[in-house]
């Protein structure tokens, strides 16, 4: 009798519809360092700088939180978007930004910020901003960003 192994089935990582009112509870750490990637499937720096921010992801996991926001076509939210978290094996959760009004969520992330992505923006636990990078992020600069805020956090 010949045994038949099952694969696993691979099911794509969910992607959370939020609008402003979930942007603001999201950028809000919780207790912990938070970084949050801005991002979408039709930027290319964005999805050049994403197999970094997974290795970023499995280095720190459990030291500081991680989310990933698109601005991706909300028809796009079970579709492209998850396949290609699932191909970049990304485990951090995903949220698609939904709103009527782009420029209140772009003011609510950053005063800096004219809406062009990637935008990568690393709070300290008391909320306020440690590190933001408008465009490709390079991976040593945000470790280095990162183990910065984990020493002043302790």
């Amino acid at each position: 009798k010949r045994r038949t192994t099952k694969k696993p089935v691979v099911t794509d990582p969910t992607v959370t519809r939020i609008d402003i009112e979930g942007l603001k509870k999201l950028l809000k750490p919780n207790g912990k360092p938070l970084l949050v990637n801005f991002w979408a499937t039709w930027c290319d720096p964005c999805r050049e700088e994403f197999p970094d921010l997974v290795k970023i992801d499995a280095a720190y996991k459990g030291k500081i939180d991680f989310v990933t926001v698109s601005l991706d076509d909300l028809v796009d939210i079970k579709t492209v978007v998850p396949k290609f978290l699932r191909s970049m094996k990304a485990e951090m959760p995903a949220y698609l930004l939904s709103t009527p009004d782009e420029n209140a969520a772009i003011t609510l992330v950053s005063k800096n910020w004219a809406g062009n992505l990637p935008l990568t923006v690393l709070f300290n636990t008391d909320g306020t901003t440690a590190f933001e990078k408008n465009g490709k992020v390079r991976h040593d600069v945000l470790v280095a960003e990162i183990e910065k805020v984990l020493k002043s956090a302790q």
